[in-house]
């Protein structure tokens, strides 16, 4: 059963206009002992829907059904200016207003689950084990909310690297060469950190955002399903797939690429983490994520075979879902303090 939530939260979010944020709960026919609680963030270019909708590819299942189907109460969110959540100026939706405002959301959600008053017939969760993941950008929130907040008891992190995030292109092409901009600037700004480097790139030859294809999709996705995913990668001017979103807080989106971006955040997380990501993604060195976590007492690192950077298209995407089902039933089984 999915439901579907908007949550005023024009106080947290403090841009001084109204603000909400749009959440969907699919909720499992049985509750067990411990239950948990997944709030899952999207990627830049994509929507909640990313998880609730069966994807296009040589597998099939949503990722919200599947957790469900197994007990989990799984909560996918759109960020402030994503999807169906309220609109903002773009520049201005920077980590502070974002990370807020989906704290509150699911902060409210959590409230109405001990109540027992967000579902009919759903028993009252009251002491929950919660889990945050979010893929891609939504890995870069994901960890920015725990480390601002403490209020997951494990975080999953999605193709996203705390280290430095950079998509791939296939071998033997032109590697693309993304604007780094630091944290005390907004695009519109146009401070960037690596400005020589654009400066030298040859518009002829560059890679542009079609060369992203190879590491987001792995070689068994249809090329008509790629097309349809990544035409206007991430702006999404024309037609927005049901998985989209035609809107992305811009700022974010930047800074989620720059070079130890939300370093001080991950320093500062402090619950147990899984590092997962396909075996073509965004992290150039994945083995090296777990010194981005200085205070965490355990980093889990998982490569999924056969599976590129869009991990739910992929024909192995099961077995990725399975494997961060087994890593929060230890988070459950070891739960501490965060």
């Amino acid at each position: 059963m999915d439901l579907q939530l908007q949550v005023d939260v024009t106080e947290a979010a403090g841009l001084g206009e109204p603000a909400h944020v749009a959440l969907t709960v699919t909720v499992p026919d049985a509750l067990g002992t411990d239950p948990i609680v997944c709030f899952a963030k999207p990627g830049a270019g994509y929507s909640r829907r990313y998880y609730t909708e069966d994807l296009p590819g040589p597998a099939s299942g949503a990722q919200a059904a599947w957790h469900a189907e197994r007990g989990w109460v799984f909560v996918s969110v759109d960020h402030l200016g994503v999807g169906e959540s309220s609109q903002h100026d773009s520049e201005r939706l920077t980590y502070t207003p974002v990370v807020a405002a989906s704290q509150a959301a699911e902060a409210e959600v959590l409230q109405q689950l001990a109540a027992g008053t967000l579902v009919d017939g759903l028993p009252k969760v009251e002491r929950p084990v919660t889990i945050g993941i979010g893929q891609s950008m939504g890995g870069s929130l994901t960890v920015v909310q725990q480390g601002r907040y403490h209020c997951y008891d494990g975080i999953g992190v999605l193709g996203y690297s705390a280290v430095h995030t950079h998509p791939p292109t296939a071998p033997g092409t032109p590697p693309l060469v993304m604007a780094w901009v630091p944290r005390d600037a907004v695009p519109s700004d146009g401070v960037v950190t690596n400005g020589p480097a654009l400066a030298e790139l040859d518009p002829e030859t560059a890679a542009g955002p079609a060369a992203m294809a190879w590491g987001f999709h792995y070689d068994d996705i249809d090329p008509e399903v790629v097309r349809r995913d990544l035409s206007d990668f991430p702006s999404r001017l024309g037609d927005v797939p049901p998985w989209g979103s035609g809107t992305v807080p811009m700022t974010v989106a930047l800074w989620c690429v720059t070079p130890g971006g939300v370093a001080a955040e991950a320093a500062g997380v402090r619950c147990p983490v899984l590092v997962a990501l396909g075996e073509r993604d965004v992290l150039p060195d994945p083995r090296g994520e777990p010194r981005a976590y200085l205070s965490s007492p355990s980093v889990d690192l998982f490569i999924c075979p056969r599976m590129a950077h869009m991990h739910n298209f992929a024909g192995t995407r099961e077995l990725f879902w399975r494997r961060i089902e087994t890593w929060a039933d230890w988070v459950r089984a070891g739960r501490g303090g965060d």
